[in-house]
């Protein structure tokens, strides 16, 4: 049996949305309280009463602005570069591939400001790459299996001066942002200072101006 906080706490969670709606007080508790009960009621194992939901639902929400609200100030400076024109494959990953990859590394030129990155998964590969260079990457994967296929992209990635990778939430801060925005990310991109959303193409200006200030203003 899980208490009626925590089952409360657990179906919030699954739904991120909830969590601005929450610290910005525009969530109706007893409306919202009504719409879990069934829920509740499942995890909690017994009946429980609508007041004790939105009980919860208030504490957690206070719970959610204090944390909102005491966040430090992020001491980070940092500037937002912008790619059009991206990109993406995503392939099954096999020993095949691996071998081709020195070779996509050959063909594309970022010191000519060419976008190229990889991501390794335990089971598949993402290449995100300037599109002109879609006939030629196409050409050396050519026999790989191909699960997704996405062009008309566009790469924004945040250069930071000062410490990110020792900064926690920035990441989550930035997607909490875009996902508000209802911005969908094809893919994330991390390394020690830059962070890189790769988003289509007509999203790029809203999610530009999100990011432009989702520090609180940079």
């Amino acid at each position: 049996m899980e208490s009626v906080s925590n089952s409360v706490k657990r179906i919030i969670d699954r739904t991120p949305f909830l969590y601005e709606m929450l610290i910005q007080g525009i969530l109706s508790y007893s409306n919202y309280a009504a719409s879990i009960k069934p829920t509740v009621e499942e995890l909690h194992g017994k009946e429980v009463k609508s007041s004790a939901i939105v009980m919860a639902i208030r504490r957690y929400a206070d719970e959610l602005r204090k944390k909102d609200t005491e966040q430090k100030s992020y001491e980070l400076r940092y500037e937002i570069m912008m790619k059009t024109n991206i990109y993406d494959i995503n392939l099954v990953r096999s020993d095949t591939i691996m071998g081709k990859l020195g070779e996509l590394y050959n063909l594309v030129s970022p010191s000519s400001g060419d976008f190229l990155n990889v991501t390794l998964g335990s089971h598949e590969v993402s290449l995100s790459f300037s599109e002109k260079y879609r006939e030629v990457v196409e050409k050396s994967i050519q026999g790989e299996a191909v699960l997704h296929r996405m062009g008309d992209l566009v790469a924004l990635s945040l250069v930071f001066s000062g410490d990110f990778m020792s900064t926690p939430g920035i990441v989550y801060e930035a997607v909490r942002k875009l996902a508000w925005e209802e911005i969908n990310v094809n893919e994330i991109i991390s390394t020690m200072n830059e962070l890189t959303f790769v988003i289509r193409r007509e999203d790029s200006m809203d999610a530009f101006t999100v990011l432009q200030s989702f520090l609180g203003g940079s």
